[in-house]
């Protein structure tokens, strides 16, 4: 093993977004930010490239987002969204992180583009409506289409094509608050040959292979706005469970109209409902189907045609009563000779149908001066209707009965009794003596208990409260989340309590089903006790024999608090005990000398009266796992024809943690095959953040391999851990028989920056370069004529010199580029074979000088290697800044050349580094 004394420590050396899925484009937009463009429907792919060592954790993530990102792709260094849509466009983070340095971010702009069908809709003028719609009158066809990005609309009339300023009775514009968003054709003055079939073309002019969209609207003399009328009552009276229709058609409308129902407020149409054209069927109605239908009828010509009705579900609900006692008297009580009222109070419906009768002792009870029987208004809902019996004598105690029933009948009655004696009294509540302040244990089911006493017994209300002072005032929810509880017992039971659920409880009685007084109220105190809850729960450290360590407990918090104990083992062993003061926090355990047998999982257990909670350290000698070096240069090697080699690399995570490593144990095998094993022998003590290298050999092409390292000390084997070591043919061009590289991404495909020029090549595209200084010279496109495509070029306005040099390599047997040579200062541009044999030789093999005309020509030369070799591409500055140099399209194929270009001869200048150089050795 190979022991270097680089240190690595840094987060990452190089960090990027590169879109790796279909997309349209990638651009940079005022040089601030990446955009990326996608068709809605397509999979977006965005890959993370990353150096940086340990190797860092990837994360996606996107701004503003409230939707999760798919959780198999949020870690991922490619983020994959299948099926794109809109809304999921935006800015994308990725943000690797590693134990050093702050995480690094970078982020990429995704436009989804897309184009919905184009809507037209037809207006006239305000003010101008007649019988007649389009006799005479201004008309604007109004087309609107969603689309990112903004569309282009066309207008045409039959085959002619409708612009501004071709027809003095047309007029086309946008109005400005749409944005782009619309287009209005506006027919002034209707003539007859204005009437005509109308289309509206949308088109984002091709981008990402989107197709253009169209409408049609045929206008003519008989085109009017929809309208509709509807065939049923209105009111719809109907008892449960019948089956109901409401019809709705069209009287008017040229193109006929499309019909649909809908309820207010969004509010969804019975699932069970049928619907054919303008009729709606609701089955078995019930009374949570009442309510407004609307039936909306639409022809994109003026405004939609709307009408209602209401379906009335007859029925009675919610029946409930109180006892009111002599308003006159401040008392609770009710008494012989004094006025006492009983109040009974239904919801109907339909509330007009609502009646009530009532009776006394099962008798029929009719309004009299001493008993006075009222009701509210039909109008009013609920219906309520009161009993008044003033100067009530020992004769009137008895069962009052209160009836609520429909008029036209067909639904059950309600009936209500409530019992008038010497025994009704209005209640009270009181708490069990020991039950007002209740201790329990998290875990424990606990009944709150209140009793109430009274005839007729009320419901009870439970809430959460907070003294303040003499008022209390709701400020939790209740276990289930509601903000009130009922109970008919007095009983509220609470299963599973926990310690959220500690606080004051409010029991109070409900003013229906009994008495119309001030509510009674009383106060349970519950106080729910948990174990210590501590930190850390689990942890596992590293030592080395003979060292000295503190294991510490700290307490967070606990109910109760006090008569703290503590106890600490070391597996079954005990260490020692002892009991935590008040203003004691934590427990710490000393080993002064560490030994073999102090090896083990040490625990502390810190208990009070509601249970304990646990402290646990795994104290071990086994070594970290190493952390695999991602970043090698010039990683393949030994490449023959039918094996490789592998210059594996990694660091040790903290190696004086624990005893010095004697050894790594190394396994690796092909996929499916037995491990192979090597002792892999270590000098002296590792230090932190230093290379190891070992070199794998014999690999069989392209075979992959499962790397598996173990480090080795006197404790024994530590934590392993594995890579897969993939032969790619990216490393090996002679094999791959053809590379090509339109610098669209990056990365630039294997190229790399010469480090021996005086100045690099630049990365850019049309739609983003500056010629405001050198309008003159460089390509307005990439070779392929497009403004976001990407090429490199050579800038040789300040600070370039005449004959500065920019570097590039890349290995062929058919070398083919192409060029742009233009500007009256151009330079050269340059094509070297570099042979690496005993000496490394630079061979001209293609060469040319001098403004060749603003146009992209390709040129392709022919290579014979004899040895391991590289393409240099050498750009020259020329004389003044004219003279921009840039190349695009690079591709190597096996063989000769086939026609050639007539300048392929010629001689010319450039400098890039292709990181194939730097990867790989080809032999010829």
């Amino acid at each position: 093993v190979e022991q270097t004394s680089l240190m690595l420590t840094s987060l990452q050396t190089f960090f990027a977004i590169v879109p790796s899925g279909q997309g349209c484009n990638v651009e940079e937009d005022r040089y601030t930010e990446r955009v990326h463009t996608i068709r809605e429907g397509d999979t977006l792919e965005l890959q993370c490239l990353f150096t940086g060592h340990p190797r860092p954790q990837i994360r996606w993530t996107k701004a503003g987002a409230s939707d999760r990102l798919n959780e198999s792709y949020q870690h991922n260094e490619t983020l994959r969204i299948e099926n794109i849509s809109r809304h999921q466009g935006g800015r994308y983070y990725c943000k690797a992180e590693n134990r050093h340095g702050v995480p690094a971010i970078r982020s990429i702009r995704v436009e989804v583009y897309y184009l919905d069908d184009p809507v037209i809709t037809v207006h006239q003028s305000v003010g101008e409506s007649k019988e007649q719609f389009y006799f005479e009158r201004t008309v604007f066809l109004r087309c609107v289409a969603n689309s990112n990005p903004p569309v282009h609309y066309t207008w045409r009339r039959g085959r002619e094509v409708l612009s501004q300023g071709t027809d003095s009775g047309v007029e086309i514009y946008e109005p400005f608050f749409t944005q782009g968003e619309t287009k209005i054709l506006k027919l002034k003055n209707l003539r007859p040959q204005d009437y005509a079939d109308y289309t509206c073309m949308s088109s984002v002019r091709n981008i990402c292979g989107i197709e253009d969209k169209s409408a049609h609207f045929s206008l003519s003399n008989r085109t009017a706005p929809p309208s509709i009328k509807l065939l049923l009552e209105d009111p719809l009276v109907v008892n449960p469970g019948e089956t109901i229709t409401l019809v709705c058609v069209a009287s008017g409308g040229d193109p006929p109209p499309t019909l649909k129902w809908v309820r207010p407020g969004g509010e969804e149409i019975p699932k069970r409902s049928v619907i054919k054209r303008g009729t709606l069927t609701i089955p078995a109605v019930t009374m949570d189907d009442g309510g407004t239908y609307t039936c909306v009828a639409s022809n994109n010509v003026g405004n939609p045609a709307k009408k209602s009705t209401s379906i009335l579900v007859r029925g009675l609900r919610k029946g409930r009563f109180w006892i009111t006692p002599d308003p006159y008297h401040n008392d609770d009580n009710i008494q012989i000779g004094r006025e006492v009222k009983i109040s009974c109070q239904v919801e109907a419906t339909p509330p007009e149908e609502l009646q009530f009768s009532w009776l006394k002792n099962g008798r029929p009870l009719r309004s009299s001066e001493r008993m006075v029987i009222t009701h509210t208004d039909t109008d009013v809902s609920p219906g309520t209707t009161n009993l008044d019996i003033i100067d009530l004598k020992f004769t009137d105690f008895g069962t009052y009965t209160c009836v609520a029933s429909l008029r036209n009948g067909g639904i059950s009655e309600i009936s209500i009794d409530v019992n008038i004696s010497s025994t009704t009294v209005p209640p009270e509540l009181t708490v069990p003596r020991g039950r007002s302040h209740l201790i329990s244990q998290e875990g424990d089911t606990v009944d709150l208990q209140c009793l109430v006493s009274g005839k007729p017994k009320p419901i009870i209300l439970w809430s959460r409260v907070e003294e303040g002072g003499a008022a209390v005032s709701t400020v939790a929810l209740m276990p289930d989340g509601s903000a009130q509880m009922e109970s008919y017992d007095g009983v509220l039971r609470i299963s599973n309590v926990t310690r959220d659920m500690s606080g004051t409880y409010c029991c109070q009685t409900s003013q229906y089903n009994g008495f119309n007084v001030k509510p009674r109220k009383a106060l349970i105190q519950l106080v729910v006790q948990f174990p210590p809850v501590v930190e850390p729960v689990y942890t596992e450290i590293r030592q080395a024999l003979s060292r000295a360590f503190v294991l510490t407990c700290h307490l967070l918090r606990a109910h109760p608090a006090r008569l703290l104990r503590y106890e600490w083992k070391l597996g079954s062993r005990l260490l020692t005990v002892g009991q935590l003061s008040e203003q004691q926090g934590d427990t710490e355990y000393q080993v002064r000398a560490l030994n073999r047998e102090g090896y083990g999982e040490y625990t502390c257990d810190i208990t009070n009266e509601a249970g304990a909670g646990r402290c646990t350290f795994l104290v071990t000698g086994k070594a970290n796992a190493p952390e695999f070096y991602y970043d090698t240069y010039g990683a393949l090697w030994q490449n023959r024809p039918t094996v490789y080699g592998f210059k594996l690399q990694w660091t040790q995570m903290d190696p004086n943690a624990v005893d010095r490593i004697l050894a790594y144990r190394l396994s690796f095998r092909q996929r499916n095959k037995h491990n192979l094993h090597k002792a892999i022998p270590i000098d002296g003590n590792i230090r932190m953040g230093e290379l190891l290298t070992y070199n794998l050999t014999e690999l069989i092409k392209p075979e992959s391999y499962l790397v598996r390292l173990t480090p080795i000390t006197r404790f024994g084997e530590g934590d392993a851990t594995e890579r897969i070591i993939t032969y790619s043919r990216t490393y090996d061009i002679m094999l791959t028989r053809e590379f090509h590289c339109g610098f669209e991404d990056e990365v630039l495909c294997l190229f790399s920056q010469d480090k021996t020029d005086v100045f690099d090549w630049t990365h850019h595209s049309a739609s983003t370069r500056d010629t405001k200084y050198t309008p003159n010279t460089g390509p307005s496109s990439d070779h392929t004529g497009s403004k976001q495509g990407f090429y490199m070029y050579i800038e040789t306005s300040r600070p370039r010199l005449e004959g500065d040099k920019a570097l590039t390599n890349n290995p062929t047997y058919c070398f083919s580029f192409y060029y742009h040579m233009y500007g009256k200062h151009i330079g050269a541009l340059n094509v070297f074979l570099r042979q690496k044999g005993q000496m490394v030789t630079d061979t001209s093999v293609w060469s040319l000088t001098g403004n060749q005309g603003n146009r992209w020509i390709q040129a392709k030369v022919d290579i014979h290697p004899t040895a391991a070799f590289q393409i240099v591409m050498e750009g020259v500055r020329g004389s003044g800044i004219e003279g921009d140099i840039a190349i695009d399209d690079v591709s190597i194929e096996e063989g000769e050349c086939k026609d050639p270009p007539p300048n392929s001869k010629w001689t010319v200048v450039i400098h890039l580094t292709s990181s194939v150089s730097a990867a790989t050795e080809l032999t010829d």
